[in-house]
């Protein structure tokens, strides 16, 4: 038996642009039909339907909620603020507190505004003011039913996807793209960082928590030949912990949100930077259960990844850890494994605050359509019924009690 503190937070994440439906004027819906992609279109209806889904979430003994606010409801035009939609989101937020539900508030998770991608997106300089002035907006009116707050949501996947792969918008194949987008994403957390804190101050509020949610995979080297543990390392550095020691250094992290999932089993065959930076064993060394996206299932990684983590001395919220599959006992078994490592963490002396689940809710997982199913809460889109999984009843158990048997 293991049992949790008392203070601990229990709940899932969702993001706007994969629930709510209807965010016409964000970047993703008009690159869905250019790129030929499946359309996000209706999604969950959760702009509709986010009380129902916070009563299930409730039921379900969740005691906190990751959410993100769609900066292209709020600033459909550059410099028109939609109040109304402003509204919307102090009443969704307003929700869970009237059920006892802790937001942990995110700010971009991925899309944008047309209007800002069009004109320059995230390499351009003027980037960080325009998201300034969208933040303080936000924050201004949140303020005090809010504690928790996520600036950006996975700024190392987002410009890598975007700016290097040309797997997301706008589509980049270039590092020095990539490079400018990453500065301007660190530029942005640091004074969206002191932005957040100045508006607490200026309001006679507690001070607020405030962090990045960065996806940090276990970087495992196939083998022990030098060329894979070294890029093993490099890798841990430039895709998981350098957003992180770079905004801790500038004091810029009042806990570390962490997005875990799986692991690479790093095995390169020559000394290109390309191969030192993606490839990963061909040849099945060391097999591992994987989800419906083909990714590692590595419970021991978020265990790993937590205790290189210690080092910054913050408390460590799992903002995002979920499992794609058909299977539900394959779900119960991924969350009850991960939790026996972040257990296993915190015996070590990690200051773990929360888990997180993701998702909620099955939902519109990016390029990958709506095949992939990560919720506890199963979606038939097209009814938009919601059936609460058997998972999500073990692991309601474990929110009510904080023990795991």
């Amino acid at each position: 038996m293991i049992k949790f503190p008392q203070n601990f937070l229990w709940g899932a994440a969702t993001s706007s642009y994969q629930v709510e439906g209807d965010n016409a004027n964000a970047d993703w819906w008009p690159w869905e039909k250019k790129a030929g992609h499946e359309n996000s279109g209706k999604a969950c209806r959760h702009y509709e339907l986010y009380e129902q889904d916070f009563d299930l979430a409730r039921g379900l003994n969740h005691n906190a909620h990751r959410l993100s606010i769609e900066w292209s409801r709020i600033e459909p035009q550059e410099g028109k603020f939609a109040r109304q939609e402003l509204e919307h989101y102090v009443k969704v937020i307003l929700a869970l507190r009237s059920r006892g539900i802790e937001p942990v508030v995110t700010l971009h998770h991925f899309t944008n505004p047309i209007w800002f991608s069009a004109d320059g997106g995230w390499e351009d300089r003027r980037c960080v003011a325009r998201f300034l002035r969208y933040c303080d907006l936000v924050v201004n009116a949140l303020a005090k039913h809010v504690r928790y707050w996520v600036t950006i949501n996975e700024p190392t996947i987002l410009v890598s996807h975007a700016y290097l792969f040309g797997w997301w918008p706008p589509q980049g194949r270039s590092f020095w793209r990539m490079k400018f987008a990453y500065d301007n994403f660190l530029h942005t957390h640091l004074k969206t960082y002191r932005l957040i804190h100045k508006i607490y101050k200026d309001q006679d509020l507690q001070p607020p928590l405030v962090s990045v949610s960065q996806h940090i995979s276990a970087m495992v080297p196939c083998g022990n030949s030098f060329r894979n543990r070294w890029a093993a390392s490099l890798r841990d550095k430039l895709y998981g912990f350098d957003f992180i020691e770079k905004a801790a250094r500038w004091r810029a992290l009042d806990f570390i949100g962490l997005n875990y999932y799986s692991r690479q089993l790093v095995d390169v065959t020559s000394w290109w930077p390309g191969n030192l930076l993606m490839e990963t064993c061909t040849h099945n060394h060391d097999p591992a259960r994987k989800n419906t996206l083909g990714w590692d299932i590595y419970p021991q990684g978020l265990y790993e990844v937590l205790l290189k983590l210690k080092k910054y001395a913050l408390p460590v919220m799992v903002t995002e850890n979920g499992i794609c599959t058909s299977d539900d006992n394959a779900r119960w078994e991924f969350v009850r494994d991960h939790l026996q490592s972040v257990h296993r963490a915190m015996e070590q002396g990690v200051e773990v605050s929360g888990y997180l689940y993701w998702s909620l809710l099955d939902n519109f997982e990016w390029d990958k359509g709506f095949g992939p199913r990560f919720g506890m809460i199963g979606m038939d889109y097209s009814t938009q019924q919601r059936t609460v999984r058997d998972s999500a009843r073990k692991f309601a158990q474990v929110c009510q009690t904080g023990v795991l048997t």
